[in-house]
């Protein structure tokens, strides 16, 4: 990331997972096809660490109109807030 962007409070910073773009039979999905992706990974957290339940480097599901979606050095990401968050994936 170019600019480092530092989230305050209880938000986060997530990176959004890129979707594939071929379906296991092979069949190609045009971008104007898909579907906005729920998954990223957390890349930074706000300073407020009693609401934070997350750890930067976990994979994350977020609702999908939520946040606040910015685009850095041709990368999504998405700032919301920690309580946002739906579930931390592959964590037991």
């Amino acid at each position: 990331m170019g600019e480092p962007v530092k989230p305050l409070g209880s938000r986060v910073l997530v990176e959004i997972l890129d979707e594939q773009s071929v379906t296991a039979s092979g069949l190609v999905i045009p971008e104007t096809a898909k579907e906005k992706q729920q998954k990223g990974i957390i890349v930074a957290i706000g300073d407020d660490e009693d609401l934070i339940k997350v750890k930067v480097g976990e994979k994350v599901l977020f609702p999908k109109y939520s946040g606040t979606e910015l685009r850095l050095d041709n990368q999504d990401f998405l700032i919301i807030d920690a309580t946002e968050l739906l579930a931390v994936l592959g964590r037991e």
